[in-house]
């Protein structure tokens, strides 16, 4: 599967990233406003975990979400944040392969199964795939440890690009054609006759994700407003 090629590819970019830290790095601010490193490497964890709930939903029907409670997601990532760092990298890598294992127990029809959302969306197990990868990818550039948006896979930026547009479609008025040389186009809300957002896959998922991008990007018109993603 190339989604989950995607998993194990931004997992092991997360991986190299984080293991050049020095010890202290845990406490310094991450890119997301009021969350440290730690609070971010203690999200992609517990990430890691809540979505082995759904696998194994999947997996044996007995239905599991992901989180016990929206109050104990954030309680968990509050109380996970303040650990050393070493705790923190041990913690990413070994939630990361429980989530691999949990991957290779599904079976063909298992993939197929429907389970449920942090966001209360129902979707094929297949989605959960998906799901880490985008975690994973956008998170390694939010823990400002050197790495930008350009590290992304080409493919997975483009299907990044089209899932985040088709989420704002219905949210927005006037939109755009997205553009990228290479991978197509996507339509964005009710696009405006002959206006056009252009460039490299990154940037517009960049763009799109609230994380820049924009200097990259070649406007015919005038650049859509659009909302805030998750």
């Amino acid at each position: 599967m190339k989604v989950l090629n995607w998993v194990e590819e931004g997992q092991l970019a997360l991986q190299r990233a984080v293991d050049t830290l020095p010890a202290d790095a845990v406490t310094e601010p991450s890119a997301l406003p009021g969350w440290t490193r730690g609070h971010l490497l203690t999200h992609l964890a517990r990430n890691a975990d809540a979505l082995v709930n759904l696998l194994n939903w999947a997996r044996t029907g007995i239905r599991t979400p992901m989180y016990a409670s929206p109050d104990q997601r954030a309680l968990d990532i509050e109380e996970g944040a303040g650990r050393p760092l070493a705790e923190q990298l041990a913690d990413v890598r070994e939630s990361a392969a429980r989530f691999l294992e949990a991957a290779g127990a599904l079976t063909v029809d298992d993939w197929s199964a429907t389970v449920t959302s942090a966001q209360g969306r129902e979707i094929p197990a297949s989605e959960v795939l998906w799901l880490r990868a985008r975690e994973v990818w956008i998170h390694l550039v939010d823990l400002r440890v050197g790495v930008d948006v350009d590290v992304l896979p080409p493919d997975f930026a483009w299907a990044l690009v089209r899932d985040v547009a088709g989420w704002m479609t219905p949210r927005i008025g006037a939109g755009a054609e997205l553009v990228a040389d290479g991978h197509g186009t996507a339509v964005l809300g009710a696009p405006a006759p002959g206006v056009t957002v252009t460039g490299p896959p990154y940037a517009l998922a960049a763009w799109l994700t609230g994380r820049g991008g924009t200097e990259k990007l070649h406007v015919t018109g005038e650049l859509p407003d659009i909302p805030r993603w998750l």
